[in-house]
């Protein structure tokens, strides 16, 4: 297994034909256009195993409001590996690169779960968000509620209350 990090600008047409590929077995018609698009922009950590890329995540740097501050939160994306090629630690290796990157540079990290993979995100101590979600729309501050048993937080240096509101900044397609 080989990992690599780079930022999208670093990638070239070949490998991010790759990783929307990977995605798409991965995730299926559940991969809309704006999923894709919200992976794109920031950091990517790529598992190989020869040739053939297995594993792919993103980091996308993101505002979220918390107690009256803008944090800067490094925003998982497009957590993804091969669906014959499950749980051989590929994702685990991914998100040792997440964590690493937001660690070094970010307030926080964050990102929405689906429901298979919030036990794995708890193991590695993400923790859920326990207070009511918001995203900062074009409309205005508005409740996401639907989002609320997704959201999963990596304190790094941010003092959080996960009881209090935290509010995403605004994007098309899926807000959080």
């Amino acid at each position: 297994m080989e990992i690599r990090t780079a930022h999208t600008a670093d990638l070239d047409p070949a490998t991010l034909r790759a990783v929307r590929s990977l995605l798409g077995d991965a995730f299926g018609e559940d991969l809309s256009d704006h999923d894709w698009e919200h992976a794109l922009g920031g950091m990517h950590a790529l598992v190989w195993e020869g040739a053939e890329l297995v594993a792919h995540g993103s980091l996308v740097q993101r505002r979220m409001l918390h107690g009256g501050r803008a944090l800067r939160t490094g925003y998982v994306e497009a957590v993804g590996v091969l669906s014959g090629m499950r749980r051989r630690g590929y994702g685990a290796a991914v998100m040792a690169e997440m964590e690493r990157l937001i660690r070094g540079g970010y307030d926080l990290g964050a990102l929405s779960s689906s429901e298979e993979a919030l036990t794995f995100y708890a193991a590695r101590g993400w923790e859920p968000w326990r207070g009511p979600s918001w995203a900062l729309t074009p409309g205005g501050v508005t409740r996401t509620e639907e989002e609320d048993d997704g959201i999963y937080v990596l304190p790094v240096t941010a003092t959080l209350d996960p009881e209090g509101d935290l509010t995403c900044d605004w994007r098309d397609g899926d807000v959080w």
